[in-house]
């Protein structure tokens, strides 16, 4: 047991002060860099106190990046990202732990390796995929002669009916994201920990795998979910580099790219009142999110550690 020591608490106490201003120094310098007008932004040195003026940059930046249209494709994204990844996840982890079949150990490292495999990395072949993905079902058809098969007797071009392009879709912005290693591996980690004897019963009670995995194993892993919820909607929501190089049309933009685009460059006013209003309430939904799910949030760290 640690011994109580007034030494040792203020040390703590300062050590944690100082983490939490250095974390909300750059915010309170964004706060006031937001209150105020566009000469007052200017101004040197730069002013300690907010000025008057937050709502009103609040409003023009709305407005001028278009955030409400922004605002709701960054929520379906984000929310088809956590969907898809925890499925995907699960039915993933449940298989590889529960059911024995030929290089099942080979699937799941595959799948662990693939850790080392980012979106950044693969971003080229992640690209063409998405912009052609019809094309494995071309290659098959013409593979085995079915398309000219096809064409003889019906005179349907079925390679010109496989032309499918997802790019500035809300499916081309999803599905390339949605699988997910170190989800994958958290899950397989804590089916681990359930004991065999609840699988024993409930095979004795007449529980098949389905009524097992949505009866048993969701409910044991509420607060899992939860916690890994969190950070997938943070993951999704933040989204920079896909978004920017899939969306050419700005209606399928996000609410960063928004952002970036409010951003003063070269040859343009100093407007970062504008810019910094805006980061406010694009950082609001995953603020919002960590508030409300703190206590299930850690109590999936700590569950998932034992």
């Amino acid at each position: 047991m640690i011994e109580r020591n007034l030494g040792l608490t203020i040390f703590c106490h300062a050590v944690l002060l100082l983490g939490a201003a250095a974390v909300c120094l750059p915010l309170y310098f964004a706060f006031v860099a937001g209150s105020l007008t566009l000469q007052e932004v200017q101004q040197t040195p730069f002013p300690w106190v907010p000025g008057t003026h937050f709502f009103d940059n609040i409003v023009s930046a709305w407005n001028q990046g278009n955030f409400s249209r922004l605002y709701f494709n960054s929520l379906v994204v984000t929310i088809g990202i956590v969907i898809g990844k925890l499925s995907i996840s699960l039915i993933a982890a449940f298989a590889i732990t529960y059911f024995r079949f030929p290089f099942r150990m080979t699937a799941f490292w595959l799948i662990f390796v693939s850790l080392m495999l980012p979106v950044e990395v693969r971003i080229i072949p992640t690209y063409e995929a998405v912009a052609d993905a019809g094309a494995p079902l071309r290659w098959l058809f013409s593979a085995t002669g079915l398309s000219g098969l096809i064409e003889t007797v019906s005179g349907y071009r079925i390679e010109a009916a496989l032309q499918w392009n997802m790019i500035n879709s809300y499916g081309g912005l999803i599905l390339p994201l949605i699988a997910s290693a170190s989800a994958t591996f958290l899950f397989r980690q804590f089916f681990l920990t359930v004991p065999e004897e609840l699988c024993e019963a409930a095979r004795l009670d007449g529980a098949g795998p389905v009524k097992f995995f949505f009866d048993i194993l969701l409910p044991l892993s509420r607060a899992n979910i939860a916690a890994l919820s969190i950070i997938l909607f943070l993951f999704g929501w933040n989204q920079y580099l896909w978004p920017l190089l899939f969306t050419t049309d700005d209606s399928m933009a996000t609410a960063i790219l928004g952002l970036k685009d409010l951003v003063p460059v070269a040859d343009t006013a100093p407007a970062w009142n504008i810019a910094m209003a805006a980061a406010f309430f694009v950082m609001l939904p995953p603020a919002v999110i960590i508030l409300v799910m703190q206590r299930w949030f850690t109590k999936g760290l700590v569950d998932s550690g034992k």
